[in-house]
């Protein structure tokens, strides 16, 4: 891969850099003095020194992504820089760009889900090498936070998220050919995962960490309103779980034929009638013992509520919009559960295992492999790869 850091140097001013012979010596001759005149030739000025600069696809405007020059990130003391690879798009990153999210506000280097090699090692880094096959959290948190301590730190307070720019922060991603991480959020590849692979980590952590906050058991009944990518890796969280029946409701007929592939033992498309009856036929004319919404709208979440038994759970993964109506009553009456899930908070290693296991494929999820010029944005599941 080319680096373009590397310019031509300036040309030289003043007949600087030229070899001066020695001259003999010559019998002094007097020379007529000049009064008021001089001839010193001035120094010529000092030339700036020039930043090294790697390719990004920068969101210089909502909806104007741009592939150019962008200054190299300097890495922190605690921090690797990471020679990036392969970096899927996430659907935060389509509805960010737009600016529908306010979470992506230009100039922002986006992509979080990504995976490397390390090339540079900050001085205080412990265990990692340059050459390192890695891929890393999406969140970057800090280890002296409260939340941290207590064992979550997908919800400290100083957390970032990479390539994300909200407003009281602003942290480049991984659209790039380089992207700096703190080691302590490194995780190392297995030999027989791939970089492609590998950035699909990020989401199956998401769809991992709702499952196992959900404490569902082995037997229990599920349902999944929502099949894009995430929702289709909570349905084979699911199906490792043990889930049964696992329930897909989505919009689109193709995504539910692969939520089948993934683990769902029925579907149904969110414009049916009576969807609530049709869930309690296949529940012992309860409801759903669980129920993942992976959307985040208003739709989505009511379908997902009023799909549950009694006593039932809610897992509220999707967000994408930042509010919306519950039915009140019902959740109160019927003493309904809801559980927010934020991210990940360590999933990863166990995702990288059960990926080398083949137990999880998420190959199936990637649609397309383009180099990072091609400004691939606007497809789910599209991974955009670097060359070298």
């Amino acid at each position: 891969m080319k680096i373009f850091n590397s310019h031509p140097p300036p040309p030289f001013l003043g007949g600087q850099g030229k070899k001066l012979k020695k001259k003999k010596k010559k019998k002094k001759k007097k020379k007529k003095k000049i009064k008021n005149k001089k001839f010193n030739i001035p120094p010529p000025p000092p030339t700036k020194k020039k930043l090294a600069n790697m390719k990004a696809l920068v969101l210089d405007e909502y909806k104007q992504l741009n592939y150019r020059d962008f200054e190299e990130p300097k890495i922190e003391p605690n921090e690797v820089l990471i020679r990036v690879k392969a970096c899927g798009i996430c659907g935060s990153d389509v509805h960010g760009m737009d600016g529908s999210t306010g979470r992506r506000k230009p100039p922002i280097v986006m992509g979080h889900e990504a995976s490397g090699v390390i090339e540079k090692v900050g001085n205080e880094v412990i265990g990692w090498q340059i050459g390192d096959r890695v891929t890393f959290d999406s969140t970057i948190y800090p280890l002296d936070d409260w939340y941290t301590r207590k064992g979550h730190y997908n919800l400290s307070d100083n957390r970032k998220v990479l390539g994300v720019s909200p407003g009281e922060y602003r942290k480049h991603g991984a659209f790039a050919e380089f992207v700096t991480v703190p080691a302590h959020i490194l995780y190392k590849i297995p030999d027989n995962v791939s970089f492609e692979q590998a950035a699909m980590v990020e989401p199956v952590g998401v769809a991992a960490h709702a499952v196992n906050i959900s404490k569902i058991q082995p037997g229990q009944s599920a349902l999944v309103v929502g099949a894009g990518m995430v929702g289709m890796f909570v349905i084979n969280m699911l199906n490792i779980a043990g889930a049964n029946p696992v329930i897909a409701i989505d919009l689109d007929e193709n995504k539910l034929r692969l939520a089948k592939e993934f683990g769902a033992t029925h579907s149904f498309k969110s414009t049916e009638d009576n969807l609530s009856e049709k869930v309690k036929e296949l529940t012992k004319n309860r409801g759903a013992d669980f129920g993942f919404e992976v959307v985040g709208i208003n739709e989505t979440v009511n379908i997902c509520i009023n799909s549950l038994r009694k006593g039932g759970t809610a897992v509220l993964v999707g967000n994408l919009k930042p509010e919306v109506t519950i039915p009140l009553q019902k959740i109160v009456t019927t003493e309904l559960s809801l559980l927010g899930s934020c991210a990940i908070n360590g999933e990863y290693e166990m995702v990288l295992d059960l990926l080398s296991s083949g137990k999880i494929n998420v190959d199936k999820m990637i649609s397309a492999v383009a180099p990072l010029s091609k400004e691939p944005i606007g497809l789910t599941g599209f991974t955009i790869k670097n060359p070298g």
